[in-house]
């Protein structure tokens, strides 16, 4: 009888703590690579209308899932493009389309783009007041390498200077999935600066990758003067932030895209 040896990949990579660099040992099959991109419906900050750059920035970050936002469905500004599907097609990933509203002859709303095929998938409308723009999240469960299951859940936040609109979005939110039965990654343009109240209450269930003490801004691409574009984690038990790093491009949007290197680790 032949012994099967199965080895798993195991990477050594420096963490940094408190008050040195030390080894840590990471499973390449649990590490989830996160990109979070408010794709500007299409456009670039010249003007034109250029998927393959938008692509080619998802594809250089290499990600497992992309959180896209501003993402139009065939509506006439976005030249009746499926643009989450079009950017699926360039980039490789499966692509999902989650419909917040209907706009210009189409719809508009989120993207999500995955390695992995989706077990389910759900959208959650967020509440709003008034006439204001509706917004929602949109989910996928999904499977890793390492058999594991996890959610991916992206979204984008209201972006008027009242928060109340997002307020009520980050309560909407923590209330639906902190229910989820695995463990939760969240991604999007929240429109929210750090320790700002929308943040403070994402935060009551939610880990944020970034370092408080020393974060990059995200927004606008040409001159950054806020961060707004997040990514966070649930339960903060099952998680661990490997590398975190703001992609500077100026043209693809007028956002930068975010991404973040996560380790799911074992209960």
């Amino acid at each position: 009888m032949k012994m099967k040896l199965n080895f798993k990949l195991i990477i050594i990579v420096l963490v940094l703590t408190n008050t040195s660099w030390s080894q840590t040992q990471v499973d390449s099959t649990k590490i989830v690579r996160v990109l979070t991109f408010n794709i500007l419906h299409g456009a670039t900050t010249k003007g034109d209308f250029n998927l393959d750059l938008i692509a080619n920035v998802i594809k250089d970050a290499n990600p497992d899932y992309v959180a896209l936002q501003e993402v139009d469905f065939k509506t006439n500004r976005a030249k009746k493009y499926d643009l989450v599907t079009e950017l699926g097609w360039r980039t490789k990933l499966s692509p999902l389309f989650g419909k917040a509203m209907n706009y210009d002859g189409g719809e508009y709303g989120e993207g999500i783009l995955s390695k992995t095929s989706f077990l389910n998938s759900r959208r959650v409308a967020l509440p709003y007041y008034d006439d204001h723009e509706p917004r929602a999240a949109l989910e996928i469960t999904t499977v890793l390498k390492s058999k594991d299951t996890i959610s991916f859940v992206g979204t984008h936040l209201d972006h008027l200077t009242n928060d109340k609109d997002r307020v009520a979005q980050v309560k909407k939110i923590n209330e639906v999935f902190s229910k989820n039965k695995y463990p939760t990654i969240l991604a999007g343009d929240f429109n929210a600066e750090p320790n700002s109240t929308p943040i403070n209450i994402l935060e009551e269930i939610w880990t944020t990758a970034y370092d408080k003490d020393n974060y990059d801004l995200t927004y606008p691409s040409d001159k950054p003067t806020v961060k707004i574009d997040y990514v966070l984690f649930y339960p903060k038990n099952r998680w661990r932030v490997l590398e975190t790093k703001v992609i500077k491009n100026t043209i693809a949007s007028d956002h930068f895209a975010y991404l973040v290197v996560l380790e799911l680790l074992d209960k």
